[in-house]
């Protein structure tokens, strides 16, 4: 079972974000793998102690945590099967470093970095889309096709930047490292903050004669077609991966990711709540009094809906089967269907001659009471 999140960082569920931040960096110093080499426990407990900074520093995950607990949380992260929260320890330096004025990794010696103070400067950069879906789209699932812009490699220079065969030469700013790093004194000690070299722009090479199309990156702006698999019952803020879509890297890095997120649009019929849906529904006194079969509309079309004789406003009827997938188990949710009793502002003298019978028996019937 997870451990809770307040008692990893050792912190009252009401903590302010100061006291968090606070918290997650004593625990982070203790547990951080130079100061604890080879110690797999110690890894773990600095790992977990980075998930649950993640969710409690953030808003909107943590009202997720408070309301619905780890099962919340792993929904909020991704939502798929098998999705949830998984750091990498470079995740964790990245993802983190402004916590200890961003030099996390350094101030410990490189925490995970390459020598030359960089990790994979190369890799371009993820993307994020969002793509709106129907609720009809969201209960089958479907296969849609997006259009992608993204920076692709250069056809003229085949990725290298290079006009000519010329190898690129060492990049004097930086001498090769692709950084550039300035000491600051802080309450931790000397610390060291690195940041891109902004004459190589990270890669730690210069090319001489550029590129004219690509003008030395290797890379230009291109757009493709791509087919994404929409599974039954994501929501609004699913998303899925997909590696290797995203941003070309400079001079024959590694593409980053294509991050596709869901968006829900509104139905003039439904409102969903997780896998059920909820609709409203009017009828007439007659079929309040009476009861009644009606055709109701469903996600996929219509079906049969038994109205029980004395029904009243503000009653819920419940269809089974008649809501969305869980994107998880799979299992169909139910439809709800919110009745509404309507009392007809304009009768036809027919009407208005069986109302008046009505009331006529209605009053005798009250008169037996007395």
């Amino acid at each position: 079972m997870a451990r809770d999140f307040y008692e990893i960082l050792g912190v009252s569920k009401g903590a302010a974000e100061n006291e968090i931040k606070k918290a997650y960096r004593k625990v982070a110093l203790k547990y951080h793998p130079d100061r604890n080499p080879d110690n797999k426990q110690a890894e773990e407990k600095f790992k977990e102690a980075a998930e649950a900074y993640a969710i409690l520093s953030d808003d909107k995950k943590r009202r997720m945590y408070d309301q619905y607990g780890h099962d919340g949380v792993n929904q909020q992260f991704d939502g798929f099967p098998g999705g949830g929260m998984h750091f990498s320890m470079e995740d964790i330096f990245n993802q983190f470093g402004d916590v200890f004025g961003g030099a996390f990794g350094s101030f410990f010696g490189g925490g995970g970095h390459s020598q030359q103070g960089r990790a994979n400067p190369l890799k371009g950069a993820d993307l994020r889309i969002k793509l709106p879906v129907t609720l009809e789209e969201i209960y089958t699932g479907i296969t849609r096709t997006i259009n992608i812009r993204s920076l692709v490699e250069c056809q003229r220079c085949n990725g290298t930047g290079s006009k000519s065969k010329n190898q690129p030469t060492t990049c004097s700013s930086c001498g090769g490292r692709g950084q550039v790093q300035t000491v600051q004194n802080s309450v931790f000690g000397q610390m060291v903050r690195a940041a891109e070299c902004p004459a190589c722009r990270g890669v730690g090479t210069i090319v001489p004669d550029p590129c004219p199309e690509c003008r030395g990156e290797g890379r230009i702006h291109g757009q493709a077609k791509r087919e994404v698999e929409i599974p039954a019952g994501v929501s609004a803020g699913n998303y899925i991966t997909i590696r290797g879509l995203g941003n070309k890297g400079i001079r024959g890095g590694s593409a980053g990711n294509l991050i596709v997120e869901f968006s829900e649009k509104q139905h003039k019929n439904f409102i969903r709540h997780g896998s059920d849906v909820f609709m409203d529904m009017k009828i007439t006194l007659a079929q309040s009094a009476l009861g009644d079969e009606m055709c109701v509309p469903t996600i996929i079309g219509f079906a049969k809906l038994q109205i029980p004789a004395g029904i009243q406003s503000g009653k819920i009827l419940r269809m089974k089967g008649k809501g969305v997938p869980d994107v998880r188990s799979k299992r169909v949710g139910d439809q709800l269907v919110r009745i509404t009793v309507v009392t007809p502002r304009k009768i036809t003298r027919k009407e208005k001659k069986l109302y008046e019978e009505i009331l006529l028996l209605e009053n005798k019937s009250t008169l037996n009471d007395f």
